[in-house]
């Protein structure tokens, strides 16, 4: 069993994401092992990847948010990091490791504060304590007890209905609307006490509109809040600008760097790079343009008040407590 291993899950619509988080990790000094979950990749990208990642064969066609459990079970170690992939690192993580070396799981606080009581029932895992609601986009799970919930948090997952979820007919209601979050959360809250649940501050893993943030260092990824601290990475949760124009945010940025780069460990073809994140003059013209036509959208969501914000997410995630 190795010390520490990260573990992600990519189809082929996600690809070039997960060549920017592999990228990010090596770029920021890890050289921990890297198990990507193959769930629909062409035979072009994972012979890419295959130098620098140990790839691994999803069980089926079950979707990907259902599967983010399957490589650590089959590869474990003693750290497991699952990461999804519209993840760059921007700074190692070693320290925060070392920080949080004391708790059996740890994750980023979300941004809803969701909680729904019937998951212990429907569910099978009794009485839950109430807890911060974390996101399932960076979990660390440590050790014997990191495994034991790892396994119970796949299990459990089979107790769910994708079809009824917000990925898919999100059905008003539904307790498992996040779905693996949604059962994540739930196990946390079964089966660790408080002071083995370690919550990471959002602010360390942004995610848009990135307020306060700008890039300091594109070479380093390096990144820095107008008040001068750094977070551990930027996380572009919604949309995703390899699949649609939007405006070149940090995100965007950093991510035409991984994929350009000459220094990285894995180099995407450049015509599949979409233009505007590639280099040059005919780039830099199709990212002016997107930027203009997005720049009202991204106004806007930066002008609408975090309080007003947060209230809008949480009527629409539904069955949290006020």
């Amino acid at each position: 069993m190795t010390d520490a291993a990260f573990y992600c899950v990519s189809s082929e619509v996600y690809f070039p994401a997960a060549v920017g988080l592999v990228n990010s990790l090596r770029l920021t000094g890890h050289d921990e092992p890297i198990f990507l979950l193959d769930c629909g990749l062409t035979p072009e990208h994972r012979a890419l990847v295959e130098p620098h990642v140990t790839v691994v064969d999803a069980p089926d066609d079950t979707p990907p948010y259902l599967l983010k459990t399957v490589a650590p079970r089959l590869h474990p170690a003693s750290l497991q990091v699952l990461i999804d992939v519209d993840i760059v690192v921007t700074r190692p993580l070693g320290p925060l490791f070392e920080q949080l070396a004391d708790a059996t799981v740890f994750a980023v606080k979300d941004r809803l504060d969701r909680f729904v009581a019937e998951w212990g029932e429907l569910l099978d895992l009794g009485e839950l304590r109430r807890a911060p609601y974390v996101s399932s986009g960076f979990v660390g799970l440590r050790g014997d007890a990191g495994s034991e919930l790892l396994e119970l948090w796949d299990d459990r997952l089979g107790r769910v209905d994708y079809e009824r979820s917000y990925f898919a007919g999100d059905v008003a209601g539904y307790p498992f609307r996040y779905i693996d979050q949604d059962v994540l959360n739930a196990v946390i809250a079964a089966r660790v006490e408080a002071e083995r649940a370690a919550v990471i501050d959002p602010e360390l893993f942004p995610t848009p509109p990135f307020r306060a943030l700008r890039v300091a260092d594109e070479a380093t990824l390096r990144t820095v809040y107008s008040d001068g601290s750094e977070p551990h990475a930027v996380h572009q949760f919604v949309r995703k600008p390899w699949l649609e124009p939007m405006y070149h945010s940090i995100y965007s940025r950093l991510l035409a760097r991984l994929l350009t780069g000459d220094d990285v460990a894995i180099r995407m073809p450049p015509e599949e790079v979409p233009r505007r994140m590639r280099r040059g003059a005919a780039a830099l013209v199709e990212r002016r343009l997107t930027d203009a036509a997005d720049l009202a959208r991204w106004y806007a969501r930066d002008v609408i008040p975090e309080w007003l914000e947060q209230r809008r997410e949480r009527r629409r995630a539904g069955g949290e407590t006020p």
